[in-house]
């Protein structure tokens, strides 16, 4: 009973691990699944961000080289020294005047309105910048701004024209270099976004480390629209714009990249803490279970002791009931079972009793009149008959043997109400029948029935004899009775290896078929003038409480009654 209770509670603390595993588990893929969609979103937030920052800081340069640009074409020398259109004397005032507003790195580029370089400070190639003075040419006495690629270097510059007197006198370039100081001023603005300015499949400047800048530069890793991409093993989320000079055409491109990284961190903190949240869970889960399980388990146990108690007989059981629910119902319930058991068992047993009482008092009626009735017609013969010697001294012994077998009778009454028991002594089978048969003897004389008996000497048997004379008595009757007109009765006997096997047959007009499957069932007279219908259900529990059987066989004509007993 004990291990039950121990398993019950074991599947019932399984059955919640699981759910709350199954739960935690769901509720943290989902939780994770959301983190990382709001880290991409916010990465392609972040990224887009960076860009506009950069945007914004690229004007702010760009309107301010245009500004410097603007001022020092209207400063007094700058002009006078134009006007000279000596190189010397224009590089020299030129050069002193930019390096007051301007700082290391930079590109300063006085020309003529054809292009034609005049001074210059950090340019590498005047090739591009007289390209560049003609592109930009077609915004002039507008300013115009853009990217210049001069030898391996990258410049952001603003295109001044300077106007004398209503004329084109000379044009400045004024630029800032794009180099690796530049670009981590972006990252630091940026919060930290990686920038790479890519001109000719080669990088200007990055703030990417060199192994993931070779994969950018080799160009597996095309640029495009925002996406997310894989770069020496890290996660970025990158975003693109095209980079043109002063007449709008590409001379490079941008590529602007947001490490994974911190999201990817803050997933992993996210999943440790749900591996925490979910131990935790887990454990108050078990606790919480073990405690309820404990507290439901415990009436449970008590009805099942009350349960086993009534198994063993002891209906006067009850169980207490505590608090309310369904478990305190079910303990009412179960003491209103028990009470109705008690009840129940009660009334059954009185009315077995009844029943007990009947079917003994039917047994002894149906077993006494076979012996009254030869005692009265032997006690009536001699009152009204003149009668001989013998015949008296035959009356006399019949009336002696049906008295002793009255007085047997009312012996097995006294033993079974005093729970005695009957020993079984070996009896000769052939004096058991005949003894049997000897208060039936007048009767069958009376009615030209002869009855013989084909019952070998040595076949002895260990029986109760009262109750088998009596087996042997209704058996003969009955055959004697069902033929009113005369007949014959034989009884024979044989032995079969440990049993013997008894046949009392007839040569009457035998076993009606409307009886013959109730034969030997109380109360089945078939139309018996006399009788009640208990003389073969008594022989059959007689037969088989000596071991043995008795059943009745089909015959063309009579009856046949077979039994077997144990020798």
């Amino acid at each position: 009973m004990k291990l039950r209770r121990v398993s019950l509670l074991w599947r019932i603390l399984f059955s919640t691990s699981i759910a709350i595993t199954a739960l935690f588990a769901g509720l943290g893929w989902f939780m994770q699944n959301q983190f990382a969609n709001v880290a991409t979103a916010s990465l392609e937030q972040e990224v887009r961000a960076s860009f506009q920052a950069y945007d914004s800081l690229w004007r702010a340069r760009a309107d301010r080289l245009s500004a410097v640009s603007l001022v020092m074409s209207r400063m007094p020398q700058v002009r006078a020294a134009f006007g000279t259109r000596d190189r010397a004397t224009i590089l020299d005032t030129a050069a002193e005047a930019w390096e007051g507003v301007s700082r290391p790195g930079t590109l300063f580029v006085v020309a003529d309105p054809d292009g034609a370089v005049i001074s210059t400070v950090g340019a590498e190639t005047e090739a591009a910048l007289t390209e560049a003075i003609r592109g930009a040419a077609r915004h002039f006495p507008n300013q115009a701004s853009g990217f210049l690629l001069s030898g391996r270097r990258l410049y952001q510059i603003a295109v001044t024209p300077v106007y004398v007197a209503g004329g084109l006198l000379n044009v400045m370039v004024a630029g800032v270099a794009v180099d690796a100081e530049l670009v981590r001023e972006l990252k630091n603005s940026t919060g930290g976004s990686d920038f790479v300015f890519l001109t000719h499949g080669a990088a200007a400047a990055s703030t990417l480390d060199p192994q993931a800048q070779r994969e950018i530069e080799s160009g597996r890793i095309a640029g495009g629209p925002e996406r997310q991409i894989q770069v020496a093993g890290a996660k970025y989320y990158q975003f693109s714009s095209t980079l043109s000079d002063v007449q709008g055409r590409p001379v490079g491109e941008l590529r602007i990249l947001r490490s994974f990284e911190a999201a990817d961190n803050r997933i992993s903190e996210m999943r440790r803490r749900l591996v925490v949240l979910w131990v935790a869970a887990m454990i108050a889960g078990f606790a919480l279970t073990y405690l309820l399980a404990r507290r439901l388990l415990k009436p449970v146990a008590a009805l099942d002791r009350a349960a086993a108690e009534i198994g063993k007989g002891n209906y006067d059981v009850t169980v207490a009931v505590e608090g309310g629910g369904e478990i305190a119902r079910l303990a009412g319930t179960f003491n209103d079972m028990c009470a109705s058991i008690r009840e129940g068992r009660e009334e059954l047993i009185r009315q077995e009793r009844i029943s007990t009482i009947g079917r003994l008092s039917t047994s002894i009626i149906h077993d006494l009149r076979n012996p009254l009735a030869a005692i009265y017609g032997g006690a009536e013969m001699l009152v009204d008959a003149e009668l001989s010697p013998e015949q008296i001294r035959r009356l006399a012994a019949n009336i002696y043997r049906s008295s002793r077998q009255v007085q047997d009778l009312l012996q097995e009454l006294a033993d079974v109400t005093q729970g005695r028991a009957h020993a079984r002594e070996i009896c000769r089978l052939r004096d058991v029948v005949i003894a049997a048969y000897e208060p039936l003897a007048g009767k069958a004389e009376t009615q030209h029935v002869e009855v013989r008996f084909e019952i070998p000497e040595d076949v002895e048997l260990p029986l109760d004899r009262s109750p088998m004379e009596r087996v042997f008595q209704n058996l003969i009757a009955n055959a004697i009775e069902a033929m009113p007109e005369g007949g014959s009765v034989t009884v024979r006997a044989e032995s079969r290896g440990l049993e013997a096997i008894v046949s009392v047959e007839d040569t009457g007009p035998g076993i009606p078929a409307m009886i013959a499957p109730q034969l030997f069932q109380p109360f089945v007279t078939a139309g018996k003038k006399n009788g009640m219908g208990l003389g073969l259900a008594l022989s059959r529990k007689t037969v088989l409480s000596h071991g043995g059987d008795i059943w009745a066989e089909d015959q063309p004509s009579g009856a046949r009654f077979v039994m077997k007993l144990p020798m």
